[in-house]
This record gives structure tokens, C-alpha cells and sequence, in this order.
């Protein structure tokens, strides 16, 4: 069997010179890359305690909502600001050229739950750590994070100290 980092294509100079975009589209345009990438996902759960998945827009629903489906959990969607349709709380954040805004529904984490974050990939950490704030305002307690690759060299990790973070696959660079 392969191991989940064949999956992934690799392309040099993506989305500028010196950087290496690292694809998930391989990854689930394969029939057993795709339940590798899921079953890695939620070895990294084993043994944890929660109540909800938390996926992010968008590949962090591609993988999260198999995830909340296989151990029958709710899912709740962070979505960019003006896609929910009901009351909403909302986190700006820094991205690399400018900020974004995500957004979650008022009702969608209730006081106490507990909490497992999933997306694909983990660079600066911004869209997270919005993520984890929402959580925490609507009194959620984050029990862990989980991606499925994690590019080392962008530091995201540090921006998420004081959570449990765990990642399928670490990248060193950027």
C-alpha cells in the first residue's frame, strides 16, 4: 500500500517562484488515496473524547464531514463571512497579502462541547486560530486539531500553542 505523501503532487514555483503548492487534489481524485487521507485523519482521533467536528472552508469539509459521518458527530461549518444564512459570529485574521474573515452559525457550538478542528493543511495557522476563537466565544473547549499535511517552515504550529495540533504529514519547508 502506498504511503499518503505518494498522493500528493508536488508543484514547483506555485503560486510564485521558490514555492512548492503542495496538491490535495491528487489525493482525492484517487479512490485509496482518498480513504488513506481519511483514515489517517481519524487514527489521529483515536482515544479522544468530543461532542463536534469543526471543518473549515473548504477542503476542511472535504475531509471532516467523512470524519463526523464514520463516528457519528454533528459537523459544523467555518465558512467565508456572507455564506451562512442565519445569525453568525464571525473573526478577522492576517493572511500573508491582506486579512479574511470566517464566520460560524450563533447556534452551531453549544457551552461545554467539546471540539475536534479539521482541515487539510496547516501553513501560518491563521484560518485555525479564527476558528478556535469562535469556538471559545460560543464556549466550546478545542480538544484537538487535526490537517493532513503541515508545512513546517511557515510556523503554524506556534500560533496554535497551548492546543493539541496534530498533522498526517510535516513538510519542513514553506
Amino acid at each position: 500500500m502506498k504511503k499518503i505523501e505518494e498522493y500528493v503532487r508536488s508543484i514547483p514555483d506555485f503560486p510564485e517562484p521558490g514555492i512548492i503548492f503542495r496538491d490535495v487534489t491528487s489525493i482525492l481524485q484517487d479512490a485509496d488515496g482518498l480513504r488513506l487521507a481519511i483514515d489517517s485523519l481519524e487514527a489521529l482521533l483515536e482515544g479522544v473524547d468530543f461532542d463536534v467536528v469543526v471543518g473549515t472552508e473548504s477542503r476542511g469539509f472535504i475531509f471532516g464531514v467523512p470524519i463526523a459521518y464514520n463516528m457519528h458527530k454533528p459537523f459544523v461549518p467555518v465558512r467565508k463571512k456572507g455564506k451562512l444564512p442565519c445569525a453568525t459570529i464571525s473573526k478577522s485574521y492576517d493572511l500573508e497579502y491582506g486579512s479574511a474573515t470566517v464566520e460560524m452559525h450563533r447556534d452551531s457550538i453549544k457551552p461545554g462541547q467539546k471540539v475536534v478542528i479539521v482541515d487539510d493543511l496547516i501553513a501560518t495557522g491563521g484560518t485555525v486560530e479564527a476558528s478556535i476563537a469562535m469556538v471559545e466565544e460560543l464556549g466550546g473547549e478545542v480538544v484537538k486539531v487535526v490537517f493532513l499535511m503541515e508545512l513546517g517552515g511557515l510556523k503554524g504550529r506556534e500560533r496554535l500553542k497551548g492546543y493539541d495540533v496534530a498533522s498526517v504529514i510535516c513538510y519542513e519547508g514553506k
